[in-house]
């Protein structure tokens, strides 16, 4: 074996134990936390300057991305 198994098999043994509703909701954490972040962005930093359709600010679609991503990853 090399250098690297011994390695590969020390983090697997770190990890193993970790019960996945923790990573899962850890995950969801994360995406919940970019979600807020980016409802909190300053309207100048996500819409162009010389845009005239509600659609053209991107912070919605940005919003309408992570809500879909974190009712999936909620569900399954």
């Amino acid at each position: 074996m090399t250098p690297l198994h011994h390695i590969g098999n020390f983090i697997r043994a770190l990890v193993v134990p970790i019960p996945l509703w923790c990573v899962r909701a850890l995950f969801l954490g994360t995406l919940i936390a970019v979600f807020i972040w980016v409802l909190r962005l300053p309207r100048e930093n996500t819409t162009p300057e010389n845009a005239t359709h509600w659609y053209q600010n991107l912070k919605i679609w940005a919003c309408l991305a992570l809500a879909i991503q974190i009712v999936i990853y909620s569900i399954f």
